[in-house]
């Protein structure tokens, strides 16, 4: 395989992890949205979930071939996700 093919499987690669933690970040938003008292919210929540679960299968197959293509497994992310929790901020502060 030639640098540029590889170049290519790098750059398949990537793109198909960043897709994939797209779609990890939008299912966890979908599932605040179903824990929502507003019904309207709820429903488009079950209803992101359904179409992210077809997206993330669809994110399987992507992977699949990257590794049958690159003659392996794709390479594992270095980094993983970090949950960050915001707290609020003191605007009295003293000064």
């Amino acid at each position: 395989m030639d640098t540029r093919e590889q170049h290519l499987i790098r750059l398949l690669g990537l793109t198909t992890r960043s897709l994939t933690h797209l779609s990890a970040a939008m299912t966890e938003m979908s599932f605040e949205l179903m824990r929502s008292e507003d019904d309207a919210a709820r429903q488009a929540g079950r209803r992101m979930i359904d179409h992210l679960a077809a997206i993330s299968a669809g994110l399987d197959e992507h992977w699949q071939v990257l590794g049958d293509f690159g003659g392996g497994p794709p390479e594992e992310p270095v980094e993983g996700l970090v949950e960050v929790e915001l707290q609020p901020v003191d605007e009295g502060g003293s000064g």
